[in-house]
């Protein structure tokens, strides 16, 4: 047990998967009427709280934690610091649904900070101004996480309580992109020969632009007056965007490796989820759909695919998919498409509630495929 803190990834990618399971599965409790909970967060706000600030961030300080330390060749992290840092996690978590409340809220609010200055001490003390912006969107992510409880608690206006957990959807899918960008590309070039995946900087500049722009948008939406236009044209020109975006990196080339043609296919999931988001602006489709394919869609099957890549290369073993991976990935490819479509092709309660059901079973195999790498030391004898 003593390995589980011997490195980032360890304890946030056991503890997330976890949550995956549990959180859905209470939250479909809530949903089906048979009992209700979360303290001050009650049904709906609860679990989209959970998802975006527990979910999203525990797999974001796993992924950080163990990246930094190549990225910076100093170290993030470890020992009982980590563990001190996953308590916070995990006790704001529970606090939030059996209470106290007071103290369940300051911890969900300490953990972003925390994670905040654990990535930036190496990357400053690097000089690694490219991952600089990676510093600045965790902690815009912290600040909004404590506009988010203030607006909850009264102390500033309501709006931004909706205002700011769309806009640290709207970041976390700029760092979506900013690691997608790097990685996707990368192993491609680097698994499939005659490959030449590539960036094209007008290209990049639109594609990250109306993200940042549409981010803004979320977060003073409320509280101004925007004309109906604006966000909806910046969601097609996102969309557009980082269609081609993919395009350049050409990921019909990944199909013969399943640990290659998964992230293109999350990173798929990110202009569909625009087009939508358009849509849905327009009344055509429901606000849910284009929310779901952003958050389940996009950004967790990519988290998905990285935490399969990043445990099996920092556990020593090799960097090959097995059966149980692509069932979990498939399961959640699916679970995603019934959510998305609940409500339009079919009767919405029942799609959610198996679209729920779905995901629980694919964190729940892969919680059984890798908690045992991510609780024993790596098998090659190596540190990490």
């Amino acid at each position: 047990m003593r390995a589980i803190l011997n490195l980032g990834f360890r304890p946030f990618y056991t503890l997330a998967a976890l949550l995956a399971v549990f959180a859905v599965a209470l939250w479909l409790v809530s949903f089906t009427g048979m009992a209700q909970f979360g303290g001050q967060l009650q049904g709906v706000l609860w679990h989209s709280h959970e998802m975006v600030f527990g979910f999203i961030p525990a797999v974001i300080a796993g992924f950080l934690f163990t990246a930094v330390r190549n990225w910076t060749g100093l170290p993030t992290p470890t020992g009982w610091t980590l563990g001190v840092i996953a308590l916070v996690w995990l006790v704001a978590r529970v606090l939030l649904v059996s209470g106290p409340v007071g103290p369940g809220v300051v911890l969900d609010v300490l953990f972003l900070p925390l994670v905040t200055i654990s990535v930036a001490i190496p990357i400053f003390r690097s000089a690694n101004k490219r991952n600089y912006k990676v510093v600045a969107i965790i902690a815009a992510m912290a600040v909004l996480h404590f506009v988010y409880h203030l607006a909850h608690g009264g102390e500033i206006p309501a709006w931004l309580l909706r205002g700011s957990l769309f806009a640290v959807i709207d970041i976390t899918a700029i760092l979506f992109a900013v690691v997608g960008g790097r990685v996707i590309p990368a192993f491609t070039g680097n698994a499939v020969p005659g490959s030449n995946p590539v960036h094209v900087k007008w290209v990049e500049v639109i594609a990250f632009g109306s993200l940042l722009l549409l981010a803004m948008a979320s977060l003073v939406g409320g509280g101004l007056v925007l004309p109906a236009w604006l966000p909806i044209s910046l969601a097609f020109i996102a969309a557009a965007s980082h269609a081609v975006r993919l395009a350049y990196w050409q990921p019909g080339l990944t199909r013969n490796n399943p640990l290659l043609w998964m992230m293109p296919v999350a990173y798929s999931w990110l202009p569909i989820a625009l087009l939508l988001r358009g849509l849905s602006g327009l009344g055509t489709v429901f606000p849910g759909a284009w929310i779901h394919a952003l958050t389940a869609g996009a950004l967790t099957s990519l988290m998905v695919a990285m935490m399969m890549r990043s445990t099996l290369g920092h556990s020593g073993r090799k960097l090959e998919a097995s059966r149980a991976d692509v069932i979990v990935f498939l399961l959640l490819q699916l679970a995603v498409i019934l959510r998305v479509l609940a409500g339009v092709v079919a009767d919405y309660r029942t799609m959610t509630i198996v679209a729920g059901m779905l995901w629980m079973v694919a964190f729940a195999v892969f919680f059984a495929r890798y908690a045992p790498m991510l609780l024993k030391a790596r098998v090659d004898g190596k540190p990490g």
